[in-house]
């Protein structure tokens, strides 16, 4: 067997087991939600050892947001720069109403169990790695600042500090409404008032 054939052999074998943990996570989340969200009733649920929780996860918290924020991911690359302001904030839109999309799948009590305050990926001051998407954002607008597409009105640190709020708010109020509030229209309007005022053309 050739090296290659066996390391796609254990790539498989880590993608499943790992998402045997989220499912367990999930059914858990479902049934009891995030208080009986322990690392050793995840393992018990998903039949695995602490050692294999531990190999794919560093907390339960990192395993939440492995997988709501493993999206399908829109590469900063394919967000081409458009000609104008206008354009920008359409594609910084876009990537929210792809998280939006995301949040259905996954599903109304699997997100509103994640946005908990007791999560502490959450916090993007301890976090160690940034959500995709912001990430995304962030990339996307340095280089339309670079082509001199756009000017930001504020620093870019505060500018996506001011896109994750509104987000997190627009989830929440889908969340704390059993999916009942219009999340996509929301998520627009809100977003769109805030880049109309942050970014301007040149």
């Amino acid at each position: 067997m050739s090296e290659e054939v066996q390391i796609s052999k254990q790539q498989k074998k880590s993608q499943e087991t790992k998402e045997k943990i989220f499912q367990a996570a999930k059914r858990i989340l479902r049934k009891e939600g995030y208080e009986a969200l322990s690392i050793k009733n995840i393992c018990e649920e998903a039949g695995v050892s602490n050692g294999s929780f531990y190999h794919h996860f560093k907390t339960k918290d990192d395993l939440l947001s492995y997988y709501i924020e493993d999206q399908p991911q829109i590469d900063p690359d394919l967000l081409e720069l458009p000609e104008n302001a206008e354009g920008v904030k359409r594609g910084i839109i876009q990537v929210y109403m792809n998280y939006v999309k995301y949040c259905r799948e996954l599903g109304v009590d699997f997100v509103a169990e994640y946005y908990d305050t007791k999560n502490q990926a959450l916090n993007a001051a301890i976090r160690a790695e940034r959500p995709y998407p912001i990430v995304t954002v962030q990339t996307y607008v340095e280089k339309a600042v670079a082509a001199g597409i756009v000017k930001l009105g504020v620093g870019i640190e505060e500018f996506t500090t001011d896109i994750r709020m509104i987000v997190i708010g627009n989830v929440f109020e889908w969340c704390v409404k059993h999916g009942e509030a219009d999340f996509e229209g929301n998520m627009c309007r809100s977003l769109g008032k805030y880049l109309d005022a942050a970014l301007c053309g040149p």
